[in-house]
């Protein structure tokens, strides 16, 4: 037992540090998501401006396209699109999840695609420590309230989501016929977005795996013996006053009990 801290686990801490690990030379994997079905999708043509920048930055890319998956809970998790979307996951370090603002909310069809992305696979997790931009288009004035509810389930998912974020306004004049993103601080702020999400991938996916290491799951999973030790030794009941504190008091507290209702005296430690 830790004296100042009697209800931490010896068995389970660890105090925080960060190792040495050998540093990844592949390229960052990034996943791109986008929350629209449209032929002509401004979110999908941000996400195609994103990878192109992404790639320039020397990163491998996917982008998942939802067409066909099933809402979540109306198809069973071995779906193909379902399958897909889940080993793309697994296969990211980093991730950029761009969403049309809708009725003030980012789409039904970005969340579907978060919905179906489990925090566990068994003993794998799909996105923890994981790095995540957010990005949203609107046909309107400049707003956040996609890109703030993605940053919500980004934290939900235990993902690193980072500081820089972009949002269009009037995404009808930001891009050509051809879906390519016409000169403007807009593009820059994507530059930007992207450019920051590949030095956090960089900085982070070494060390995913460490970052995201709890306490509470390694108490969790220590042998039973290892962490009913201190409940045992401060729960058992002990004969009377030579038993830990509470037991002490406990057994006590009976024996007083037992002796009133006989008419006699008690143990006399002075615990009831």
């Amino acid at each position: 037992m830790i004296p100042d801290l009697p209800n931490l686990s010896p068995a389970a801490d660890r105090r925080p540090d960060l190792p040495i690990v050998p540093r990844s030379t592949h390229p960052p994997r990034i996943l791109l998501l986008y929350g629209s079905l449209r032929e002509r999708s401004y979110s999908r043509f941000a996400t195609l401006e994103a990878e192109r920048i992404l790639q320039h930055f020397g990163c491998e890319t996917r982008v998942f396209h939802a067409n066909g998956l099933p809402l979540p809970d109306d198809a069973a998790a071995d779906h193909p699109k379902v399958q897909e979307l889940r080993e793309l996951c697994l296969w990211s370090e980093g991730q950029v999840w761009t969403s049309p603002e809708r009725h003030g909310a980012m789409t039904g069809v970005m969340k579907s695609q978060i919905d179906w992305i489990p925090l566990s696979m068994g003993a794998i997790r799909p996105t923890q420590g994981r790095t995540l931009a957010v990005m949203q288009v609107s046909g309107g004035s400049q707003s956040f309230n996609a890109v703030n509810q993605m940053r919500v389930l980004g934290r939900w998912m235990r993902m690193l989501t980072i500081p820089n974020q972009s949002s269009v306004a009037k995404a009808y004049d930001e891009f050509d016929e051809a879906g390519r993103m016409r000169p403007s601080s807009y593009y820059d702020r994507i530059v930007d977005v992207m450019e920051e999400l590949v030095r956090f991938t960089l900085l982070t996916r070494d060390h995913a795996t460490h970052l995201v290491d709890r306490y509470s799951e390694r108490k969790e999973a220590l042998p039973i013996d290892a962490t009913l030790a201190r409940e045992q030794i401060i729960e058992t009941p002990a004969s009377c006053c030579g038993g830990p504190a509470k037991a002490r008091i406990d057994a006590c507290c009976k024996q007083d009990e037992e002796a009133k209702n006989a008419g006699a005296v008690g143990c006399g430690c002075g615990a009831s």
